[in-house]
């Protein structure tokens, strides 16, 4: 026999809690001619059962019809499922929380989160102490907070000789310029790179052209070229975000951008550079598309994580109308505007692949020309001219 403080202490209980599991029906005691409560093994016994009975989950009352008429099967079942999404859910939690702390990789949540709210992850990008530059080249090529510094020296390693990093040609740049309504006199280049393009508009009109980028080594590249082609006079550069352009800049009557609007999302490069055109303005702009109805299992998963906003050209023909835009002309890119691309990039992966063995960007990287290989045509850049309206 024990009294109720004495139960209480081999419980691990309060004696206000035994108080309360009497009232309920779960223990019940004797009282002596004293007054005093006194409780027998079985109560101890039962005490113990139903603290394992509660670390499973189940309510006093459950553990009470339990142990009166049997447990309620389905009840416990559906406690079961419960807990297991409780599980799952902390497990997730846990794993964010992990990956933030640079446990692991966090790739899937950070293309999640590109496709899903693609302003607030580069907002919240920048607040982890990532330059705009550095936020966009994770978006975009990394896509690993963790493992973004290494990515971007062995992508930087691979890509830094070479001319062209991505598909195009002087013959369709200047297809599109023999496109545009009048001659420019003033030109605005969207992420011009190390400047292919803006050789050719400067070679191939007399106008004043502002060659934007963010990345100042390849402008200072870019810079050089100018000066030995004697082009400085009326060419000139600058670095600065194509998301946030100044408006000192003014307005032009051509804006020239190839393959660079998918970074900030077409849809919205139409909307923000619109107030940099002059009235009839006109937009040149290339932009990777479907160009077939039903694309490959392959091609579509790989561009799914790639280029999530990929599109066929009807619907991108669809957007620039409702941007305010008449379109002139389009085309697609030519298969000699891929091959000046990739060959030499093939080149350059094979010529590395033995000192880089165990590097992500490489792999990515091939994997990238194996869908070029085995489904270009499928999808191409498409060239597009547009006139505000």
């Amino acid at each position: 026999m024990y009294r109720i403080s004495q139960l209480a202490a081999l419980a691990g209980v309060s004696r206000t809690t035994l108080l309360y599991y009497e009232k309920i029906g779960l223990i019940s005691s004797e009282r002596q001619s004293n007054g005093y409560r006194m409780y027998r093994e079985q109560d101890l016994q039962r005490l113990r059962l139903i603290q394992r009975l509660q670390a499973g989950g189940l309510s006093l009352a459950e553990c009470r019809d339990g142990l009166a008429h049997g447990l309620d099967k389905p009840r416990l079942r559906e406690r079961l499922d419960e807990l297991d999404r409780d599980i799952a859910a902390r497990q997730q939690a846990r794993q964010l929380l992990a990956g933030l702390l640079g446990e692991h990789s966090l790739k899937d949540w950070h293309q999640q989160l590109t496709h899903e709210a693609p302003l607030a992850h580069h907002q919240w990008l920048l607040a982890q102490g990532f330059t705009e530059k550095e936020a966009l080249h994770l978006t975009w090529l990394s896509k690993d907070m963790n493992t973004h510094e290494q990515y971007m020296n062995d992508f930087m390693r691979v890509f830094s000789g070479l001319e062209r990093w991505g598909p195009g040609s002087e013959q369709d740049t200047l297809k599109a310029l023999h496109g545009l309504p009048d001659a420019p006199q003033r030109i605005l280049e969207i992420g011009c790179g190390k400047g292919i393009a803006t050789q050719v508009l400067a070679q191939h009109c007399a106008a004043q052209i502002i060659a934007c980028d963010n990345d100042q080594p390849a402008l200072d590249a870019l810079d050089n070229i100018l000066a030995a082609a004697g082009w400085q006079s009326r060419v000139s550069t600058l670095c600065a975000d194509m998301q946030a352009l100044p408006p000192s800049l003014g307005v032009f009557d051509l804006i020239w951008s190839e393959g660079s609007a998918y970074i900030m999302g077409v849809e919205q490069a139409l909307r923000s550079w619109r107030s940099f055109l002059s009235e009839q303005g006109v937009l040149v702009l290339s932009d990777l598309v479907w160009l077939v109805d039903s694309p490959s299992t392959d091609a579509r998963a790989f561009w799914a994580n790639e280029y999530p906003d990929m599109t066929q050209v009807h619907t991108r023909l669809e957007q620039m109308t409702r941007a305010g835009y008449r379109v002139l002309e389009h085309f697609t890119l030519s298969h000699a505007a891929w091959e000046a691309y990739w060959l030499p990039l093939q080149q350059r992966v094979d010529e590395l692949a033995d000192e880089m063995p165990d590097s992500a960007a490489l792999d990515d990287i091939r994997r990238e020309l194996e869908v070029y290989r085995e489904h270009l045509g499928e999808f191409g850049y498409q060239m597009f001219i547009l006139q505000a309206c």
